[in-house]
């Protein structure tokens, strides 16, 4: 374990040095969009890191999911956030969604790893932070071991969607930790599409 220098907060300089920064939002890079190409419209899409299995991304992310660092999350949150603020193509987010938890696995961590992430996001960009219109119906196992095609079952089935008019005519972001297959994602942005002339943007922690 590394002890942190004065003036370091969160993660030491060198452990950032060496994260696997995308760079997709700078770079007009598209590989985020391409995983939604044909499932889902979306209007931008990036994320910040990449992750890999055993990786320092991966380290990072379990660190905030399972040992309760959420500043780990507001530190992810600040460093992006300070980015897209400076593009023209985020300059119109009008509000910021998580990807939720359910309410027992909520109530059993404490915290969405996502919530401090998209605060800090909805701040660089000046936009609304809302967590009540999107809601986690069904409380599954992890994601983690199943394949494409029963993540996109259960991905289906397992979110809701409440009080839309508080996005009607809006620009979402919509946030999450990590990109998989997508399935997620997709879902959620389905449901959040049902609402008035919304448009959807996506932005992660990280893209596998």
């Amino acid at each position: 374990m590394t002890i942190l220098a004065d003036g370091e907060a969160t993660l030491c300089t060198t452990c950032r040095h060496h994260l696997p920064v995308t760079q997709f939002h700078f770079n007009n890079n598209d590989s985020v969009s391409k995983v939604f190409y044909g499932r889902v419209q979306v209007e931008n899409a990036t994320a910040l890191l990449r992750f890999e299995k055993k990786g320092i991304t991966q380290k990072l992310i379990h660190q905030l999911k399972y040992k309760g660092q959420e500043p780990i999350g507001t530190f992810l949150g600040d460093w992006l956030g300070g980015e897209l603020q400076t593009l023209d193509a985020y300059k119109t987010i009008d509000v910021v969604i998580p990807v939720p938890l359910h309410k027992t696995k909520l109530k059993k961590r404490g915290y969405n790893q996502v919530a401090k992430f998209g605060q800090q996001l909805a701040l660089a960009l000046n936009a609304a932070y809302i967590d009540d219109v999107l809601i986690k119906i069904t409380n599954v196992n992890s994601q983690v071991s199943k394949n494409r095609l029963s993540r996109w079952t259960n991905s289906e089935v397992i979110f809701s969607v409440q009080h839309l008019e508080k996005i009607d005519n809006k620009h979402i972001l919509l946030v999450d930790d990590i990109i998989t297959t997508g399935a997620t994602m997709e879902a959620c942005a389905n449901l959040l599409l049902s609402a008035k002339n919304v448009k959807i943007s996506i932005a992660a922690m990280a893209i596998a």
